[in-house]
This record gives C-alpha cells, sequence and structure tokens, in this order.
C-alpha cells in the first residue's frame, strides 16, 4: 500500500511538474522561421508572477519577462541574419525547460485571404494546380521553405493559440502548402538565398469583413457582432460571416514578428456597392499593421481572376477587380498583381484558376523589388494613364510600360461605346511616327459601329481575356474610362 501511495504520489509530482513547466503557443516550435535581425517576440504562459527566462544559441544574452495575473507572458529576442544554420531557443521558468530546435533566422510572410489563398500545391477536387508532379519532384532539398498553417475556425472570442506546427518543404509535405504561398516563398528564397517562412491564416469563402474585429465591424458596418446576430446571418453562409474568422484563425499569429503579408480574396465581395470594398481593404490593412505592432508592414494583394458565372458580358467580376485596383491607390506600401492572363479560355467557371505559379511569383516580384531593393526586376502591371479622342478613334497612353508593351497588332480585349452607352468589340494598334508630340506614340482603338467614340473599355467584364503585357510580361490592368453604371 505504501509503494502504492508513494508510486501515486511520484505520478502526480511528475505531472504537476510537467503542468508547471513553461508553456509555448504552437506557432513557437521545432522548425519554425524567425524573421532575422529583428526584436523577435516570444511569447506563452507560466504560472501568474513567474520569471521565463529565454537562451539562443547565436546569442550570450538572455531575454526575460514575467507572466502576469492570467499567466501570459512575452519578450522579445535580437534574431541573428538570415542563414541555413539550424538553430535552438530554451525556455526557462523555474520549474523546467522547455527548448525547440531546428530555428532558421530569415524572412517571414502571412498569407491570407480566401480559397485561391488556401489552395494547395496538390489542389482542390477537380481545381488542379499547374504541374503538380514536378513540384513535388523540386521541392527535394527545399527544406529552406518551410509553413505553419493555421486551422480554419470560427470563434466569438479571439483565440490566443492554433493547433498547428512548422513543416518543411519536401516531396511529402509541399502538396500541403498553399500553392500560392509556396511559388512566392520559392521565387524569393531562390533571389536571396535565405530561408522563408510563410504563416497561413487564410479560409475559403470568406469577406474582407470576415477578418474585420469587433470594434471595426460596430464602427464602420452594419454586419451583425452579438451571438444571435451572427448566428441568424445569412444562413446557410458560414463562410460569410463577419469576425468569426478573424477570431478563430487570424487572432492567433498577431504576436508573430513578420515581414509582410500577402492577400487573395475578393470573390466573395463580388456585387458590393461603391467603394465600399477598397474602403473596407484600406481598413483591415490599417487593422492588421496596428494589431502586429511592426510599423506599415508590406501589403501584396491580387485581383481576381476573370470568371464566368453564368453572364459572361456582365461586369460585377470587373467592378470588383477596380475597386482592388482603387484599393492599390489608397492602401501605402502596398501592391497589386494582375491576373487577367492567368487563366486558360476552358477555366471560364473555374473559381481556382490552375496556374498559381503565375501569381505567386508575381507576389515575389513586388516584395523582391519593393521591399528588398532589386530594382532590375519589373514589379507592376502597365495601366491606363489617360486618353484622346480623334475622329473616329481613341488614343491611349499607359503607365508603368517599363520601355513598352508586347505587341503592335493582334490585341484583344478592348471595346468602345459611343454617346449611346453601347460597347462594342474593337481593333486596337501601335500607334508611332517621328515628332515631339506626345501622342506621335499610343495605342490607337476603334471600331467600325462606333463613328464618334467617347469611351473605351479593356477587359472590362465578368469573363474577357486580354492579351497586353507589359516589357516585364506583366498583364495590363482591366480598366474603364467611363462610370456609367
Amino acid at each position: 500500500m505504501n509503494k502504492r501511495i508513494g508510486l501515486m504520489a511520484a505520478l502526480a509530482a511528475m505531472v504537476m511538474g510537467v503542468q508547471a513547466k513553461v508553456k509555448l503557443p504552437h506557432l513557437v516550435g521545432d522548425n519554425m522561421v524567425i524573421q532575422q535581425q529583428s526584436d523577435v517576440r516570444l511569447w506563452g504562459w507560466a504560472k501568474a508572477g513567474r520569471k521565463v527566462v529565454a537562451t539562443t544559441s547565436w546569442s550570450k544574452e538572455k531575454a526575460e519577462a514575467k507572466a502576469d495575473r492570467q499567466g501570459r507572458w512575452l519578450l522579445t529576442v535580437k534574431s541573428p541574419k538570415a542563414s541555413y544554420e539550424p538553430l535552438s531557443i530554451t525556455f526557462d521558468d523555474g520549474d523546467g525547460q522547455v527548448t525547440i530546435n531546428n530555428v532558421l533566422a530569415g524572412e517571414v510572410w502571412v498569407c491570407a485571404g480566401q480559397s485561391n489563398m488556401e489552395m494547395p500545391v496538390k489542389g482542390f477536387g477537380n481545381c488542379p494546380v499547374l504541374n503538380y508532379n514536378q513540384e513535388v519532384v523540386n521541392a527535394a532539398g527545399k527544406h529552406q521553405v518551410r509553413s505553419a498553417k493555421i486551422p480554419s475556425i470560427m470563434r466569438m472570442e479571439p483565440q490566443e493559440d492554433a493547433d498547428t506546427q512548422w513543416r518543411e518543404c519536401s516531396p511529402q509535405t509541399v502538396g500541403e502548402f498553399s500553392a500560392t504561398g509556396y511559388f512566392f516563398a520559392k521565387m524569393v528564397n531562390k533571389a536571396l538565398d535565405i530561408p522563408i517562412g510563410i504563416i497561413e491564416a487564410n479560409k475559403g469563402g470568406t469577406r474582407v469583413e470576415s477578418w474585420l474585429t469587433k470594434e471595426n465591424l460596430e464602427k464602420y458596418t452594419k454586419e451583425p457582432t452579438d451571438s444571435m446576430g451572427i448566428v441568424n446571418f445569412k444562413p446557410g453562409a458560414d463562410y460569410l460571416r463577419a469576425l468569426l474568422w478573424g477570431n478563430g484563425t487570424f487572432n492567433p499569429i498577431l504576436n508573430y514578428t513578420v515581414k509582410g503579408i500577402l492577400f487573395y480574396q475578393g470573390c466573395s465581395n463580388v456585387g458590393d456597392p461603391g467603394n465600399q470594398y477598397s474602403e473596407r481593404l484600406k481598413l483591415l490593412v490599417e487593422q492588421w499593421r496596428s494589431q502586429f505592432k511592426l510599423g506599415d508592414i508590406p501589403f501584396y494583394f491580387v485581383q481576381i481572376a476573370p470568371y464566368d458565372s453564368g453572364d459572361k458580358k456582365g461586369t460585377w467580376n470587373a467592378k470588383l477587380q477596380e475597386q482592388q485596383f482603387r484599393a492599390s491607390q489608397i492602401i501605402p506600401n502596398s501592391g497589386l498583381v494582375c491576373t487577367n492572363d492567368a487563366v486558360y479560355p476552358y477555366e471560364g467557371t473555374q473559381i481556382h484558376p490552375a496556374q498559381k505559379q503565375k501569381v505567386g511569383e508575381r507576389l515575389a516580384f513586388l516584395a523582391l523589388n519593393k521591399t528588398y531593393g532589386m530594382s532590375g526586376i519589373i514589379c507592376e502591371s502597365p495601366s491606363f494613364k489617360d486618353m484622346k479622342i480623334k475622329d473616329d478613334a481613341v488614343m491611349i497612353h499607359f503607365d508603368n510600360q517599363f520601355g513598352g508593351m508586347n505587341r503592335f497588332i493582334d490585341i484583344k480585349g478592348f471595346e468602345v461605346a459611343g454617346e449611346d452607352r453601347v460597347f462594342h468589340e474593337a481593333k486596337a494598334e501601335h500607334f508611332w511616327r517621328p515628332g515631339n508630340d506626345p501622342w506621335d506614340e499610343c495605342l490607337i482603338v476603334k471600331s467600325d459601329k462606333v463613328k464618334k467614340p467617347v469611351a473605351v473599355r479593356y477587359c472590362f467584364r465578368n469573363w474577357l481575356l486580354g492579351n497586353m503585357a507589359n516589357m516585364g510580361g506583366l498583364p495590363l490592368f482591366p480598366f474603364r474610362t467611363d462610370n456609367w453604371e
């Protein structure tokens, strides 16, 4: 009996000892990538009032913090320059040590948004990603690219932890990585030759409002934020609910020290009136930057692709694209990827286009140029600059050509309209003549059915693929010169 009591006491002591050890969030663990040369935040839980000391393998300096009344603590350590050398961090609260291993210093980016960001390298059902098998084979030896996927959950209250772990890229794991995020990380890793970590905090079907806080929703929207209002909001449309996804899926990462945010979302906001989407996206970026407490970190996002939702000539998809372009103009330190050419002609009704490599790499071009200073990379798509009407033709200039456009003839995607506001398919050709007049070089757009044009559009339809691009191969943003709808 005494032996049994002694054994039970020993087991109880062991359990209490384990429970007394400092506890870390899942995101702070083995294989993690920490932001290089930064004050990296590390956090967790311990007994209230207990001092937690962090010791790193790369420095003799120690960092410490005191757990508050709820047992929460947060400290910062100076991270080293990026390298492939495995690092370790040990935490000690006096009741025992916890050590995380195989840590790399590099660059860390958040992958946020809805299903086109969530879409893994292996694809979704009936939604393949181009060159999947090749990417699996090529993933061998890519352990310097790592990912942590935050489980997509809804919660009424902000969550502090998420059941995740860091994954090293390999042929066995790459299929689960966000395709857009992986192709971004792969390109940046190749260009900078340093480790890249991506934190995937996204959910298919979500609206921009899904990620706003209760305070922002109540101040700037009419979205329900109480439990009854949310439960009764649009029955059956769980993915469209405001607040809950941010609380459950994004809040757990806000203490992490990151370099920037990648965002691919918008389909669920198609049909939003006026400038609502661009203003709310701007609000979301301001919110996230405030929550991360890292200043105006880069925000690079993706314009939704053309989509045939049953009315190819409709414009509601184009209007959301227009709102995204506007958002890129009003959000500081941001950049927008155009995807007009990233859809195959047979993918009209495919909401998840296969060419995710183009998307991820174009996000990487933005980061490499604007964030990492590689000015030789062309990272911006051309956009409409100005126009002039002469007789039966519209003359157009573009911004961000970087030396010229990709073709002189066989240009597709343009339409013109007269005062009747009826648009007709138009022919477009490059025009040039020697001289000093600004209009001695431009694009000439005309239609035999419009003798007196007043407006021009390019790919401003739910489903219309153009073929114009600049010297970097980046496609022309869809646009319209009218405001008739």
